[in-house]
């Protein structure tokens, strides 16, 4: 496994923000079907038009495993981009997880399916099968662009993208803010007198 794909997924979403200074933050509508779900991946990215999921099918057949299916569905949610049927074969394809700016169904077969979906939720209508979508190039998903092989981590907070270019730097700096946040957290934790110091010290700034 990709060395950075293995480091990322032991590190939370929220740090790799503050190393990114809150770019690359995927819209808080997209969330996880379960609170459990993690991953970390490689980015395989599908364009579909609004109503037509056939380039899913195409996608699951290109993809390596591991990789994040990232879709741009428009934001649409009233058609689904997939149901258990689709997303049961994500999984026996060893897909890594389903991002999409869009809604999928057949909520209860996908939770028993036991693989991270982040959507904008659940509806009841399906899609056609026209024909019609892209693979494999840069898209636009909830407000973040994303390019073909981008490192995509997704947790109970949310999702981020990290441009493939920048993956080693912004490991280093979320690593970096995790050591400063566990040091903050041992020297406030259970002492009232630093809390107060360091109250008054943020609050001075101002």
């Amino acid at each position: 496994m990709d060395h950075l794909i293995q480091q990322f997924k032991e590190i939370p979403t929220t740090a790799i923000s503050d190393a990114m200074e809150g770019m690359n933050n995927v819209d808080s509508g997209i969330k996880p079907l379960k609170e459990g779900y993690r991953f970390a991946g490689r980015a395989y990215t599908v364009q579909l038009p609004v109503g037509d999921n056939s380039a899913m099918l195409k996608a699951i057949g290109e993809a390596r495993p591991g990789d994040i299916l990232v879709v741009d569905s428009k934001g649409d949610t009233y058609r689904a981009i997939a149901g258990d049927f689709v997303i049961g074969m994500m999984k026996t394809m060893q897909i890594g997880a389903l991002v999409v700016d869009g809604v999928i169904r057949d909520l209860g077969a996908i939770k028993e399916l036991d693989f991270p979906v982040f959507s904008k939720g659940t509806t009841v209508a399906s899609s056609g099968k026209y024909g019609v979508g892209e693979t494999n190039l840069p898209i636009s998903c909830g407000g973040v662009t994303v390019n073909p092989g981008d490192l995509v981590i997704g947790d109970m907070d949310g999702v981020i993208v990290v441009p493939q270019s920048k993956g080693e730097e912004i490991l280093k700096k979320a690593k970096d803010k995790l050591l400063k946040d566990e040091q903050r957290a041992e020297k406030y934790a259970g002492n009232p007198e630093e809390i107060k110091k360091y109250i008054t010290m943020m609050t001075s700034k101002s």
